[in-house]
């Protein structure tokens, strides 16, 4: 599978499939075409272009209703459920953060937040979405045994660095991604502290990616 950071907490992942996860893309183009679209809550930096992208979107009951109205083909569920859209698996996880549909005026409850542990051609990526740290990530390593974690680092919205250090230990991926740091000046991290931090006290490596940067992922892979 070819995973490709866009910038926030926007990826793609290509492989039998193109699935785009929370497609707000800070640089504003879009350099795959999805097949399936999958969003993890209704705030604005995260249902981006989805509305325009007009592709098969899967998420939380509540914002697919309000994406059908759009004429969208959504496609609803919960937490704790799983789907399987054109042969990629979607498990909807917890995540602890709002969500609030931004769109209209002074905007409406969009249900709650969600992460997911998406399966496609034998490789399991866990997007945390935005989310504060919880014990309960220890259950999606022990059920799911995701080969890849992206998770945020940002602080102020979501888990900063040192509650995100104790997700990817939780979580148990081989592979961390940081995400949802930087774009604005609210979010700034180190990074960089935020890899050596965890590759010096835990076998977990972490992969910083540039806005636009592809990597390859897999059960082989995962750990290099």
């Amino acid at each position: 599978m070819r995973l490709t950071w866009l910038g926030h907490a926007c990826f793609s992942l290509e492989g039998s499939r193109t699935v785009l996860i929370d497609p707000f893309i800070p640089g504003g183009s879009l350099p795959v075409e999805p097949d399936i679209v999958a969003v993890t809550h209704a705030h604005a930096d995260h249902l981006g272009m989805t509305v325009q992208l007009k592709k098969k979107t899967v998420a939380i009951n509540e914002v697919a209703k309000y994406l059908a109205s759009k004429g969208i083909p959504a496609e609803p569920m919960n937490i704790g459920g799983s789907i399987t859209v054109d042969g990629v698996r979607f498990t909807m996880t917890p995540a602890l953060h709002s969500s609030w549909l931004e769109e209209e005026g002074m905007g409406f409850y969009g249900g709650t937040a969600a992460g997911f542990v998406i399966t496609m051609d034998g490789t399991t990526v866990y997007h945390a979405g935005d989310t504060a740290l919880f014990s309960d990530m220890q259950l999606i390593r022990d059920l799911y045994r995701p080969d890849v974690a992206l998770l945020p680092i940002g602080g102020r919205y979501t888990m900063g660095p040192e509650e995100a250090m104790v997700a990817a230990r939780y979580v148990g991926a081989q592979l961390v991604i940081p995400m949802h740091y930087d774009t604005f000046p609210a979010i700034e991290q180190d990074v960089r502290r935020f890899k050596q931090a965890i590759e010096r006290t835990t076998p977990i490596r972490v992969r910083v990616l540039s806005p636009g940067e592809a990597i390859d992922i897999g059960p082989e892979s995962a750990g290099e």
